[in-house]
């Protein structure tokens, strides 16, 4: 999804054009630079763990490269996935960039020829070794732009992946136990609906909404359904069982109160401060929520696969990418060798993320040891099913506003899986 936001970011008001040209004077085709300047744009918060093992990873990088400096030019998740193919079409591209991954964001810009070709980068730095199957395929793109094959484009350094978030303390209150099944996850929030506790924090403006969607399809799918869905190797009939039962039972949980009305106008920070503020019990997202809710939360909390299904929404990290215009291509190459060093990687499973690359007997906290635990889970059993809005582009905003319809009622399930098609069928590329 938009891993879009998958995650807490912070967003810079800073201008796209204007000051970013480099101190340089390598061409943008060459694959080394006498530049003096590596300029990085990412969009993660400084306390997120990404963000803290970047900072980490920008002096690692300075010490290393003597003279050299980082411009690093924080820009929000909306404003680099809006504006980057207008920038990374001019002299103002930036040397290595955070990007988002899937067919619709990275896998265009691919397409279009806006990014460079990483392959003989990979596998001479190693890079190819490090990331497991699962992880890899948001890295390679075919010249259609779609995943799973072809060049390298990216390379993410971490994963993440969604999980039931919960509120021990309110379940330990209404005498619930822990909702490690299906069974008790539908029966806690039944229990809270009757007592007026709106269960599922959710925001319809956003992912969130699409995610439990998608999950909730996921649950009756397999790999063969995903791969037919996300990379086209089959038909996608949005009105089989699986994709009829996530629309019938959403609709279902609106009408039985365990998803608020009122979240059809919400955003993901809406719902994430709902569970921080112990409003909301349960909260279905993502890991990057993990290192935020650790500092945050003032109340005992835990975690839990989705139960019930092997599959969950999930990937390799945002991509690092280095734009086709880059000046200091090799500086981007060594920088992105750092985030995959053991110190970056391991600084960063400790700090709420889930490293690609880590020792694990250098993860000490024991939140995060469970984190990468059921990480691992999932993908011994190649649970990692992508997200929704991957496919085709647009299809984002597509399922927000018929997500949107479903929450308020204004749609029948069979006019919003209608929908859901046309829009995919019409983004699928033609072969």
């Amino acid at each position: 999804m938009l891993t879009a936001r998958r995650r807490v970011v912070a967003t810079a008001a800073a201008v796209l054009a204007g000051s970013l040209l480099l101190a340089s004077c390598g061409g943008s085709d060459g694959g080394s630079s006498d530049g003096r300047t590596l300029t990085l744009w990412h969009y993660e918060g400084p306390d997120s763990a990404m963000g803290v093992a970047w900072n980490e990873a920008i002096k690692e990088f300075e010490a290393q490269h003597p003279g050299v400096k980082v411009k690093f030019e924080e820009k929000g998740f909306e404003q680099i996935q809006k504006t980057a193919p207008m920038v990374l079409n001019s002299s103002d591209a930036p040397d290595i960039m955070e990007y988002n991954k899937g067919n619709a964001t990275a896998g265009l810009l691919s397409k279009q020829g806006l990014l460079t070709d990483l392959t003989a980068e990979a596998t001479a730095r190693g890079w190819d070794k490090k990331l497991d199957a699962g992880v890899r395929t948001t890295s390679q793109y075919d010249a259609n732009g779609v995943m799973g094959s072809g060049k390298w484009y990216g390379v993410p350094d971490y994963a993440e992946y969604t999980m039931v978030f919960y509120n021990k303390d309110l379940f330990a209150k209404y005498g619930l136990p822990a909702p490690t099944t299906f069974d008790r996850l539908t029966s806690a929030m039944a229990a809270f609906a009757a007592k007026g506790v709106t269960p599922l924090a959710n925001a319809g403006a956003e992912y969130v909404a699409q995610q439990y969607l998608y999950q909730l399809a996921l649950s009756r799918a397999d790999r063969s359904w995903v791969d037919s869905y996300e990379l086209y190797k089959g038909r996608t009939d949005f009105h089989d069982a699986a994709w009829t039962y996530a629309a019938t039972t959403f609709a279902d949980w609106v009408k039985k109160g365990y998803i608020s009305e009122k979240s059809s106008s919400l955003k993901a920070e809406d719902a994430g401060v709902s569970f921080i503020r112990g409003k909301s019990p349960i909260l279905f997202s993502g890991s990057w929520w993990y290192g935020r809710f650790k500092a945050e939360n003032k109340f005992d909390w835990g975690t839990a696969l989705w139960p019930g299904s092997n599959l969950t929404p999930g990937s390799g990290g945002n991509l690092w990418v280095v734009p086709k215009g880059a000046r200091n291509k090799e500086l981007a190459y060594d920088f992105i060798d750092i985030t995959l060093s053991k110190k970056i990687q391991n600084l960063l499973g400790n700090k709420g993320g889930v490293p690609v690359a880590a020792d694990p007997s250098a993860i000490t906290d024991p939140q995060a040891k469970s984190l990468i635990a059921n990480f691992n889970t999932l993908s011994r059993r190649d649970g990692l099913a992508f997200y929704p809005d991957w496919p085709v582009a647009g299809f984002y905003d597509v399922l927000v506003s018929e997500t949107q319809k479903l929450i308020t009622g204004s749609e029948s399930t069979d006019d919003f899986l209608d929908a859901l098609q046309k829009a995919y069928d019409q983004g699928v590329p033609k072969t």
